[in-house]
Order: C-alpha cells, then sequence, then structure tokens
C-alpha cells in the first residue's frame, strides 16, 4: 500500500546523523538519555523520557516476570524487545549489542512479547460515542458525524510454512504469499481503537469481523445510529444492519456502467477520510518486524506482536490533524 511505504520511508529518513554500532561493550537505555534522535531510532519513542513514560505506564509488574536476566536490567530488557520490534534485528545481532548470550535474547523477546500484550490489553481504546465525537477533526464531523470507527485489514509477511496444510492457511491471494492478516480499527482522530486476533491470510476480512468483539452484543461496542466506515471489499453490512449500525463503503456498480455523480462526490469524501487508517497502519510499519517475513519461531507470537505494535501507536504523538 503507497500510503504505507511513504509513512515508512518518511519515519526512517529521520534517523540519527550518526549511528555507532554498539557491537563492544553492553548496549543500554541510559546511555542515549541524551540522545533522542537515537532513542526514536530503536525504540519509536520520542526521547528517553517518552521511553521511561511508557516503562512506567506498564506497572510494578515489569519486575517479577517469568524469566529475568541477571545482567539485564527490567528497563534493559524493554529496550531490547524493542530494538527487535522497530530494527527487525536477529537475535544474535541483538546478543552482540546487549552482551548476553542468544538463548537469553530469544527468551527475553518471548517474556516481554507476551507480558506487553497482556499488559496493554488491558488498556480500553475502544472509547465512547461522546469521547469521539469530542475528538473528531472539524472536517471529519461536518460530513460524517456519526463515525465510530474506520476498519481496514492488513497482512505481514511470515516464512513460508513446512506444512502443507499452513502454507495453505497463510496464503494470502492478495499479497501472493505466506501471511498472517488483522483488522484494525481508528477513530476519525486517528486512535488505534481496535485490533483483532491475527489469522492466516487465507482468512477473509468477513470473517475476521464474525470472530471478534466487534459483533458481541454483549460487550456493546456500538450504539444505535453509529457508522463503520471501511473499504468496499469489507462485506459485513449484514451483520450490523440488526443493530442499526451502518457501514459505510464506497459505491458498489451492480451492474451499473458508472456511478451517479452523487455516488462519486460521496466515495471521494469516503476515500479522503478512509486515508487516515491507512497512515494508522502506515505508521505501524514503520516497526519492522511488521514488514520482514516473519520466522517460523515467531509465529506462534505473531497475534500478539501485531497487538503491540498497533498499540504502541497510541503512545506516541497523533498524526491526524484537528482539521482533517
Amino acid at each position: 500500500m503507497k500510503l504505507e511505504e511513504d509513512v515508512v520511508k518518511s519515519d526512517e529518513n529521520n534517523q540519527p546523523d550518526e549511528l555507532i554500532c554498539p557491537v563492544l561493550g553492553k548496549f543500554s537505555i541510559e546511555q542515549l538519555k541524551q540522545e533522542p534522535k537515537k532513542v526514536k531510532y530503536y525504540t519509536s519513542f520520542n526521547d528517553y523520557e517518552h521511553f521511561m513514560f511508557f516503562y512506567y505506564s506498564l506497572g510494578p509488574a515489569v519486575d517479577h516476570l517469568s524469566y529475568k536476566s541477571s545482567l539485564l536490567s527490567s528497563k534493559d530488557e524493554l529496550f531490547l524487545t524493542l530494538i527487535k520490534l522497530r530494527q527487525g534485528k536477529e537475535d544474535r545481532e541483538l546478543s552482540f549489542y546487549f552482551s548476553v548470550s542468544e538463548t537469553t535474547v530469544s527468551k527475553i523477546i518471548v517474556t516481554w512479547i507476551t507480558f506487553l500484550y497482556f499488559q496493554l490489553r488491558e488498556i480500553n481504546i475502544w472509547p465512547s460515542r461522546e469521547i469521539v465525537s469530542e475528538h473528531m477533526p472539524l472536517d471529519f464531523r461536518r460530513k460524517f458525524p456519526l463515525t465510530r470507527v474506520i476498519l481496514d485489514a492488513t497482512e505481514i509477511p511470515i516464512q513460508k510454512p513446512s506444512h502443507v496444510d499452513s502454507q495453505c492457511a497463510t496464503w494470502s491471494s492478495y499479497k501472493h504469499r505466506n501471511t498472517l492478516k488483522t483488522m484494525v480499527g481508528c477513530t476519525p482522530r486517528g486512535t488505534v481503537s481496535f485490533i483483532s486476533d491475527s489469522y492466516g491470510g487465507s482468512v477473509s476480512d468477513r470473517q475476521i469481523i464474525e470472530r471478534s468483539d466487534l459483533i458481541k452484543p454483549e460487550l456493546r461496542h456500538f450504539k444505535k445510529k453509529d457508522s463503520i466506515m471501511a473499504d468496499r471489499g469489507i462485506m459485513i453490512q449484514d451483520l450490523f444492519a440488526t443493530r442499526d449500525v451502518f457501514v459505510n463503503i464506497p459505491t458498489m456498480l451492480k451492474g451499473k456502467s458508472q456511478l451517479e455523480p452523487e455516488e462519486v462526490v460521496h466515495d471521494r469524501r469516503v476515500a479522503s477520510k478512509r486515508i487516515h487508517i491507512e497512515r494508522v497502519i502506515g505508521l505501524a510499519k514503520t516497526f519492522k518486524i511488521l514488514r520482514n517475513s516473519l520466522p517460523s519461531s515467531k509465529v506462534i507470537l505473531g497475534s500478539r506482536i501485531n497487538y503491540v505494535c498497533f498499540s504502541i501507536v497510541n503512545f506516541r504523538p497523533c498524526i491526524v490533524n484537528q482539521n482533517s
């Protein structure tokens, strides 16, 4: 997706003027207290203080994980994990950076991805209708005031599984490779408000929604008259019609040779606002682990990795202008 690539390129160009590869000695977040460009390059956070804000938001449980290295502090274990997500470094390279064994690196990553996943899931990222309306960009409010969430699917590449059934389940006809697919939603203001579980690339967008919390009436995600904005490929109108929730997608031709003028105008307006979710996905994919082929050993963590990366987007500055 071009927008995703544009965001990725823009973010990667903001690299430190001088990146010293720390292969000698032990790397530590404390070394970068006065190096905001390097902190952002390695972790996505703006500076050391921003990193520490995220660290402290995880609570005292950071010091009581199931696996704890005797050689690294909790802060540096998080730092190592974020480098893995942000820069997609090999475990062996990270072992050089932090002067620990490759096995230790692997244990730290598995432990922290799991911990971050469960801790971040405790945060209620689904805002009320009132909060969505209060923070809705001005032009968005004029054109689509009842929009509660903008949905889109995203896929991350994985190494080709060895088992034939797994190959079929993860094959994406859209990406022409083996992938994991996730449905992501954001508010009109660009806050990530929904992250589904990840499934093999062969699953349809509709199937992901059917298995998600969005359609569970007991969770009351939607109120009557709410609107969902989505791409035309996400055919879920009937799933929400009984709850008086409208699914706003571009107009289908349905046998017509061309659209009516008012339909063209509507579709252009939807496209101009649906772009927000594409930008959010692009921002999440500045984490290189979501762009490089996920190794077979990490595929089992794929759903959690996706969730953590998209959740961290909410700890970064908003990319949707208040007037959009």
